[in-house]
């Protein structure tokens, strides 16, 4: 059934799909910024330091040190805008959801109201025609006597 407020509740409907997309992928991107910061922690750990050697053999591995905790420090600061954006998907997916069991349940109002008044009439007309079955048959009978 058609009501005033079905084209809302499917609108507020996609923009609650769009939300649940956005949070889907906004996992997703959490999940590959931690797996970004776990692999970048494991290839720290894989650098070897020197034990002997020239100075410069000393200074490229402190350069390569350097480097890797820069390239954690970005990771750990992607990790934390993963979560930071995953929370806000999260909250605009909750105010997009409470929207739409708001309109749905207008809508689902309305149907009942309509389907009262459809039953009302239903009943108003079934004893219009029961009346009218019993003043003729009262007529047939008047006329017979």
């Amino acid at each position: 059934m058609k009501t005033r407020f079905s084209a809302l509740v499917s609108l507020k409907k996609n923009a609650m799909q769009k939300s649940e997309r956005v949070v889907q992928n906004a996992n997703k991107n959490l999940f590959n910024a931690k797996e970004a910061l776990r692999e970048s922690l494991a290839e720290l750990q894989n650098i070897p330091a020197p034990q002997q050697g020239i100075i410069s053999d000393f200074l490229a591995n402190r350069t390569l040190l350097d480097s890797q905790r820069a390239v954690i420090s970005h990771n750990e600061s992607w990790v934390e805008y993963a979560q930071k954006e995953l929370l806000e998907a999260k909250e605009q997916l909750k105010r997009d959801m409470i929207e739409y069991e708001k309109f749905n349940y207008l809508e689902l109002q309305e149907i009942e109201k309509m389907l009262q008044a459809k039953k009302l009439q239903e009943t108003k007309d079934l004893d219009e025609v029961a009346l009218m079955t019993y003043s003729k048959k009262t007529n047939i009978i008047r006329q017979a006597s």
